[in-house]
């Protein structure tokens, strides 16, 4: 008989560890812990958690990691992650070691596209495109449920380009953390969902309560969620006329809005270099643990 293989997927924030174990027959085991402010507390905590599980497990498996950034193809070390202590270090090398395998490393977003793309909401499909709208604004590519990277390692970082015919509703433009203003991220993560309510009616709400009130009609609620759709609208048409994905999958707390699923796409044909729009936009089908399940398929 045939040991089913089994693969564990992390997901490393500047937060929190998730550990995901899964085999043909289906989870196996889940864990997460807080993440240590160190680089060596963080090597350390990673392994302990593959090592305690393979040891409950009684089996040895392969290991995939997601976390923001990605890593350089000229130092082969982890930019632009929230996990700070990360930057600049050969994370996946290091852990590599100390478990004595080989271990994937990838872009969040790029591991929730993928988990999507092999049994999620985006199963049926060849070219994938999955969005991330939480805290921050991720994307990720994947083409024939494999991840495609770029020769930069960068494809998919839309969140970090400037949002696509601007007018004068989104004025004033915002500073964002990468150095630049105008990020698509500034636009439409959930925090700036909230912000352009709060500038716009001096009523501090989250992201839920704005797409509560405006389901039941309020007015002020209707029209900043009316802005986010169109802002949303215009970013995806520019992924469509580059990409042409076959389906766009959203995750992250403000893809819970369901508004966005109708809308959306009644906004963007105007934006799209075509007389016809097949893309589909659908919700992400594993919701939250779509970027560690992606991590454990990062091997095949």
């Amino acid at each position: 008989m045939t040991t089913p293989k089994l693969r564990f997927g992390i997901d490393l924030g500047g937060t929190k560890i998730e550990l995901l174990a899964i085999d043909d027959s289906g989870i196996r085991a889940q864990r997460r812990i807080p993440t240590p402010e160190q680089y060596d507390a963080v090597l350390d905590a990673v392994a302990r958690l593959v090592e305690d599980t393979e040891a409950a497990l009684g089996a040895r498996g392969s290991v995939g990691i997601g976390t923001p950034g990605s890593l350089s193809r000229h130092t082969e070390a982890l930019q632009n992650s929230n996990a700070l202590c990360l930057n600049g270090r050969p994370f996946d090398r290091d852990l590599s070691a100390r478990l004595a395998r080989p271990v994937r490393l990838q872009n969040d977003a790029n591991c929730f596209t993928l988990s999507e793309a092999v049994d999620g909401a985006a199963a049926s499909a060849r070219v994938v495109f999955g969005v991330i709208l939480g805290t921050g604004v991720g994307g990720g590519i994947v083409v024939d449920k494999r991840e495609w990277l770029g020769c930069n390692a960068v494809a998919g970082e839309w969140g970090h380009n400037p949002l696509p015919w601007p007018n004068t509703d989104d004025q004033p433009q915002i500073a964002c953390y990468c150095g630049r203003s105008g990020c698509i991220e500034t636009y439409l993560s959930g925090p700036a969902l909230a912000r352009d309510h709060m500038h716009r009616t001096g009523e501090t709400l989250h992201a839920p309560e704005i797409a509560a009130r405006a389901q039941a009609g309020d007015a002020e609620a209707s029209a900043t969620l009316e802005r986010y759709c169109e802002r949303l609208a215009r970013a995806l048409a520019t992924v469509i006329n580059l990409l042409d994905p076959d389906v766009i999958v959203l995750g992250g707390g403000v893809s819970r809005i369901p508004q966005l699923y109708t809308r959306v796409p009644e906004l963007w044909s105007r934006f799209v270099f075509s007389d016809q729009v097949a893309t589909r936009l659908v919700q992400a089908l594993h919701g939250d643990a779509s970027g560690v399940r992606g991590a454990a398929w990062l091997w095949p």
